[in-house]
């Protein structure tokens, strides 16, 4: 994923407000891990944004909100330490961060409307349920002697 990092239409997060931090990460490298900062992790402001529209900055602060996704009240954090390079580490939290604000800022889903049970189905199910029930009735032993 390269520097115009899409979220959804062409609306994408600037590259000025993603404030990058790299650290020593653990895991595979061998003797490389413990000379360079390949762990990535990436900060975005949602409250402090003007890439996002409104409707969409508020939706997002309050689902993230929800999820305790946000730090400081507004600020999402997203690591990426599973790639060896720096640089995959970055692709790796930066897509990860447009997945995410995509599915923060999503619509709402359509609420379900209630449909009312056609008289046929519920006729299926109890015929079902009277000849499975004969069926058991039918295996004791009862009428034998």
């Amino acid at each position: 994923m390269s520097p115009p990092y899409v979220i959804r239409g062409s609306v994408s997060l600037p590259e000025a407000e993603l404030v990058w931090r790299f650290m020593r990460s653990s895991g595979p490298g061998g003797q490389h891990v413990n000379t360079s900062d390949t762990q990535v992790e990436l900060r975005f402001d949602l409250a402090a944004t003007t890439a996002l529209p409104e409707v969409w900055k508020e939706r997002a602060l309050e689902r993230l909100a929800a999820g305790g996704r946000l730090v400081n009240g507004s600020v999402v954090t997203v690591r990426a330490s599973e790639h060896r390079s720096q640089w995959r580490n970055r692709e790796a939290a930066a897509s990860r961060l447009a997945a995410l604000l995509a599915e923060a800022t999503a619509p709402p889903p359509r609420p379900r409307r209630k449909k009312k049970v056609p008289r046929g189905v519920n006729e299926r199910r109890l015929r079902k349920k009277q000849q499975r029930g004969d069926l058991k009735r039918g295996r004791s032993g009862r009428d034998w002697i």
